[in-house]
């Protein structure tokens, strides 16, 4: 009588479950959705209060850069890189009238061009309408530093490393090893160019001299942006700090790479001072996981296998891949 009696409030659990999800997942797919209900959707980021204001219409948001700089590094499940994440978190902060100024607190060793131009594009736009802090932890170099030029104001710290202003493009030359073990490479193709950085045969003259007209026209590129940011003389740069060089914070600020010295408190103190608003709250973005995204793993999960991925170091996607023009030291290449 017991379990008889257990089926009908088991199916009837069911029955209610079931409603549930379907509603859950109708809602979830309108959010992904186009016009009015797209529009609708919250911010994407929510907001940590790291420290209390004494006047609660006013923010500080700090948004942070971590890790290496790429379009491919901290794709989430909804499919969007750090890039985007973090153009979506430049224009929630413009957005938003209570945000007085922003803080950016980096630690990146730098990474991808494109992807560091990108960002120091959308940064660059956020410091038209607000003041923006850069702070760097640990690290902010080549990439990193590239972006930290679009702020109002740069800061780190006496042990910061930061500068590395240079490019970097590498191959790696296995031919002798082929050799050894009774391979050979056989290539067909359309131009002299087309195989170029091949590492089973030498570079030619035209390559080296091609490839090197390509690093110097980024490095032209990252050295201007560093001399007009900093209103420094670039062949001054060029003739010295600006050789690939990590240098110190305390060597930096001689140098005039940034503008203060300190910790992070103080980075909050002077957002509030550029942002004319002395009691603000200080406040995280932090990336919210929504309903869709939620959805998705379930999704993802359907189509393959989930692998958890736990290496550190170089064996997390630290190594410079072939033919790919980097804004990093080159000790995080090797």
């Amino acid at each position: 009588m017991k379990k008889s009696g257990c089926l009908p409030l088991f199916l009837i659990a069911l029955l209610g479950f079931s409603l549930f999800a379907n509603l859950i997942l109708l809602i979830a797919l309108g959010s992904r959705g186009s016009g009015p209900a797209k529009a609708m959707t919250e911010k994407k980021f929510a907001e940590t209060t790291l420290v209390q204001g004494h006047d609660s219409s006013d923010k500080i948001a700090v948004i942070r850069l971590d890790g290496l700089i790429s379009y491919r590094h901290g794709v989430s499940t909804s499919g969007d890189s750090m890039v985007d994440d973090l153009k979506d978190a430049f224009q929630q902060a413009a957005n938003d009238p209570k945000v007085r100024a922003v803080v950016i607190s980096v630690d990146s060793p730098g990474g991808e061009v494109t992807a560091g131009d990108t960002i120091h594009h959308a940064l660059g736009k956020l410091s038209t309408k607000k003041p923006v802090v850069i702070f760097i932890n640990s690290i902010g170099t080549s990439a990193a530093y590239y972006i930290a030029c679009a702020g109002s104001w740069i800061m780190c710290s006496d042990t910061s490393f930061t500068g590395s202003i240079g490019v970097i493009i590498s191959t790696l030359n296995y031919k002798e090893l082929f050799g050894k073990i009774g391979l050979q490479s056989v290539v067909f193709k359309s131009g002299q160019f087309k195989d170029a950085l091949n590492g089973a045969r030498d570079l030619t003259d035209e390559e080296k001299s091609y490839f090197r007209g390509l690093v110097m026209q980024t490095y032209d590129r990252f050295l201007n942006i560093v001399a007009d940011s900093r209103h420094l003389d670039a062949a001054t740069l060029r003739d010295g700090i600006a050789d690939g060089r990590v240098l110190s914070g305390k060597d930096a600020y001689a140098a005039k790479l940034v503008d203060q010295l300190g910790y992070i408190e103080e980075a909050y103190a002077k957002a509030r001072t550029l942002g004319n608003a002395p009691g603000a709250e200080v406040v995280r973005y932090e990336k919210k996981c929504g309903l869709a995204q939620f959805l998705r793993l379930f999704e993802d999960s359907e189509k393959s296998d989930i692998h958890l991925d736990l290496n550190v170091g170089s064996a997390a996607g630290m190594k410079l891949e072939s033919g790919r023009l980097y804004l990093l030291p080159s000790f995080y290449g090797f």
